[in-house]
């Protein structure tokens, strides 16, 4: 992480947390809808009471800090405090404890990205019944109390995958598949759609599937592993952040020139696309979700009602 977001980091632990600490929905229930290249529109300001506003990381990642950045950008237009926090690798037990903390510090909102939806439903619905709205991003928690979730699609997105390898391969090949936590809900519907898009509409072999558990360490040496147990593979695919960053190390270790397609936009993975590491990129807006937290939880600090699923849509970027 760069010296801004570990600032934030010091300043949450100062103020008492001492430690470090997918998305379920009828997919085609409405909600609001966040164009690929449209802000969240901004709220009116006022004079009220400062607010301070939570948010959870699985862990830290380039892309997090990216979505940090946007809700820095948006909490400082209405003088909102915001306390963030993330793991240095993805965990359940530090997820929970960082809730308990900041339901005891009586923060004006939460926001977190669930690393096991099923888990964390009781800590969740802890806080709302404390008077504390909570949103889930990235990963959602259908069967909590949470107010609202924002992202995109996670089925549709793994289905947007399939169909971009599709293309790529011409509807045959074989292909390696990494993500991240089993238990994480978004992650478990971009495979199922990945899957179900491949078995239906082409002849291409899916050789094996891992899950690194949220852990670069753990992405670099099943990639490795997998390359040498299928060294004629024609395409990766990567369904979570961590993997698709730590691919851009492999391709580049190993000089590889194969099919690459990589889940989620940070500078660096664009960068990577320019050099050749990375084929393709599947987003789901990303760079909006910061922006588009704070105003949803400002929104339900103020009693005011929010959508329940706040979309922010897919694309597929290439160079």
């Amino acid at each position: 992480m760069t010296s801004r977001f570990q600032a934030i980091q010091t300043i949450s632990l100062i103020l008492g947390f001492a430690f470090i600490l997918s998305g379920c929905w009828d997919t085609k229930s409405e909600g609001t809808v966040l164009k690929q290249n449209d802000e969240v529109p901004p709220l009116t300001s006022d004079a009220g009471t400062r607010l301070t506003f939570g948010i959870i990381y699985p862990m830290v990642n380039d892309t997090y800090e990216m979505v940090t950045e946007n809700a820095e950008s948006a909490a400082s237009d209405y003088n909102i405090n915001l306390i963030v926090q993330a793991p240095d690798e993805a965990n359940l037990e530090q997820q929970i404890r960082i809730v308990e903390m900041m339901i005891k510090q009586e923060v004006d909102g939460i926001a977190i990205d669930p690393v096991d939806s099923e888990a964390l439903i009781g800590v969740i619905n802890k806080a709302v019944s404390s008077g504390i709205p909570v949103v889930c991003f990235e990963s959602d928690s259908p069967n909590s109390e949470r107010n609202s979730f924002i992202g995109a699609d996670n089925y549709k997105t793994g289905t947007v995958i399939g169909q971009t390898v599709d293309t790529l391969l011409e509807g045959k090949g074989m292909v390696l598949v990494q993500s991240g936590m089993p238990q994480m809900l978004g992650l478990t519907q971009r495979l199922q759609g990945f899957q179900d898009y491949v078995a239906e509409h082409t002849d291409i072999d899916v050789l094996e599937v891992r899950h690194n558990d949220g852990s670069e360490g753990n992405a670099i040496l099943q990639l490795e592993q997998m390359i040498t147990a299928h060294p004629h593979f024609s395409a990766l695919i990567n369904l979570d952040f961590v993997s698709s960053s730590s691919s851009v190390l492999v391709w580049k270790a190993k000089g590889l020139n194969r099919y690459n397609v990589a889940l989620g936009l940070t500078p660096s993975v664009n960068q990577s696309i320019e050099n050749g590491q990375i084929t393709r990129i599947i987003s789901q807006n990303e760079q909006n979700w910061g922006q588009a937290i704070v105003n949803t939880l400002r929104k339900l600090a103020q009693d005011e009602t929010s959508s329940e699923f706040i979309n922010t849509e897919i694309k597929e970027i290439h160079n």
